[in-house]
This record gives C-alpha cells, structure tokens and sequence, in this order.
C-alpha cells in the first residue's frame, strides 16, 4: 500500500542529461528540509504515444523504477525498458519506506520529456564482431550492380543529368543504427552466386541492372565503414557496408559515427593489389552474408552499363524499411533493438 505523505519534498526542476541509446542521467532539485526521511525514488518512465501509433498493438507496460537514494545525479540503465531513437516522458516522486513495509510517497514530479540516441561506436563494434562471427569465406567478384525498375533509369537520364543521385538511407535493420534516416547514399550490391562466380539473376527490387566495375567505386582513395548487421524473421543476415570516396561528404559522416574498415583485410569487403609487378585490383566478398554496399556519391550511369535481367523480381526479398528480428541471438546485442 502507497500512502501520499505531506511532508515529503516533490522533486522540482527535473533535468536530463548524459542521453545515450540504453542510459541517462537523471537530476532535480528538492526542498532539503524533509530530505532525511526519504529512502527511496520512484521513476515513471512511458514510451511516448505517436498519433501514427498502432491503437490495436499491444501497449508498452510503463516502466515503474525503484531506486534506493543516492547522490544525484543518478544514471538510470537499462537495454530491457530503454530502446534507442525513442521518445519517452519521464517523473518522479520520492518515498519513504515505512516499518510496516509500505512506502509513503509525495506528488509527482512534473513530466520531462527526452529522446534516446544512436547506437554509439562501441555498439556498432559489438554488432560487428557477431557479423564477422559468421561471414564465411570470401569470394572473388569484378562488379557492383543495381537494381530498379525501368522508370528509375529514365528519370535518371532524363531529369538527373545522366546521374543517379543519393538519397537518405531508409529505417531497415537495427533500430539503433546512426545511418538510418541520416547517412545519403546510392545502394549497390556485389553478392555473386556461388557456382558462376557472377550476380545472380533474380532481384528484389527491379528487372533492370546498373552494374559497374568494381574498382570505379571501390580503390585505394576509398574509405570503407561497417554500418549495421540485421535479419528480417529469416535465416539470411545482411550486412550494410559505407563505401565513401576519402574527404567526401558521406567520408565526414561517417568518420566517428561507424568503426572503419580496412580495405585489404576485414571479413566483408577486400581490394588488393594483384602480386605480379602491374597487377590490377582483386576484389573478394563474404560468401555467407548479404552485402548491402551504400555508396556515398552520385554515379553517372555511363560509367557502367543498363539491361534487363533474365531472372524474376523476387519483392518479398526487399529490404526496404525492413525492421530488424528483435529475437534473433545471431544479430542482437545487448542493448535497445
């Protein structure tokens, strides 16, 4: 049993700070005349509801916290009640534990709001030691290539100077993730089939492919970054890999943002030099993961080549703001989905 108590101080002016995508650091002020009955705090903290919520799916259970009194600030964490890029509201109230067990409680605090972040660095990291954990061999490939529907490609003759154009990552794969809905970008992939040795015939998103030579897009001059590693409720996992020419916009973005690749040594994606004197660039990809390759520039298509291809357009394969297994232990870290 809960009892309000009159003379138990209200917390005022809460403060957060210290946001990260699991974590925060919670402050306020209180009269300091009843401080010595308190001994505990009462956190309330509630996903906050959207209008474009789904009325019919099932609430988050607000999460009540109970703390014992400790210096303020105080570091509220926690990767089962705190997901990042979220909204939350957040009150408290202080208590005082009585002989009997029950506590005595004052008013609530007035609601703050807050929004989590991005899965940081050392995140990111961690997602990629379990992607390298399952990359498999890698195998040789010549091209990246592109697929779109016919419509794509004459809008990009015809309206973009020939160009196809960046455009803002979409929310697919780890919530978490820094690029989504932020990093600009051209996907490409580079996935062949393991018996030709060459990209497959069938695609998620178009009859039509852009490929390109692989060394146009990936060479000495260019940056590689691990950007997230994801599965959609099935037994593939995709890996999103930033290819950003050195000093380029999408190069500063990522700088800090993801762990950087080295391109002659990593588990994903290799340019090396052929050992014989003159040798051209050898290009291999991870055999066992799904390389979704986003390039940072625009790419003029006369630099590689369009045609149809004689496969199927397999949609229910499309990754587009596909949302991430949250139960898969294969591709989850522990921290927010």
């Amino acid at each position: 049993i809960i009892a309000e108590k009159e003379d138990l101080p209200v917390p005022q002016n809460v403060k957060i700070t210290n946001i990260t995508c699991d974590s925060f650091k919670i402050n306020w002020d209180m009269d300091c005349r009843a401080k010595d009955h308190i001994t505990n705090y009462f956190i309330d903290l509630n996903k906050k509801e959207h209008n474009n919520s789904n009325k019919f799916k099932h609430k988050d259970v607000p999460t009540k916290l109970v703390a014992k009194v400790v210096p303020l600030p105080m570091t509220v964490r926690g990767h089962w009640f705190l997901s990042p890029r979220t909204d939350y509201t957040v009150a408290v109230q202080t208590a005082s534990k009585q002989s009997d067990g029950n506590y005595a409680v004052s008013e609530w605090s007035e609601v703050i709001e807050f929004y989590t972040a991005d899965y940081s660095t050392v995140h990111l990291i961690q997602l990629l030691e379990k992607a390298e954990g399952i990359a498999g061999r890698m195998l040789r490939f010549s091209v990246f290539y592109r697929n779109q529907q016919n419509d794509y490609f004459n809008k990009t003759r015809e309206t973009q100077d020939n160009r196809m154009l960046p455009t803002v990552k979409d929310n697919s794969g780890s919530h978490g993730s820094p690029i989504s809905g932020k990093l600009e970008g051209i996907y490409f992939s580079c996935n062949t089939e393991f018996n030709t040795g060459k990209p497959p015939q069938d695609s998620p998103y178009g009859r039509y492919r852009f490929e390109i030579q692989a060394e146009v897009l990936f060479n000495p001059k260019t940056n590689l970054y691990f950007g997230d590693f994801y599965c959609m409720y099935t037994a593939y996992h995709y890996v999103i890999l930033v290819l950003a020419p050195e000093g380029s916009p999408g190069d500063r973005f990522c700088k800090g943002r993801l762990p950087a690749l080295d391109i002659l040594d990593n588990c994903f994606l290799t340019c090396t030099q052929e050992e014989e004197e003159g040798g051209g660039l050898v290009f291999h990809h991870a055999q066992d993961v799904i390389l979704e390759v986003i390039y940072t520039e625009p790419v003029d298509l006369a630099l590689g080549s369009v045609e149809e291809i004689q496969g199927h357009q397999l949609s229910s394969m499309s990754t587009i703001n596909a949302k991430k297994d949250p139960s898969c232990k294969t591709c989850n870290i522990s921290v927010g989905r």
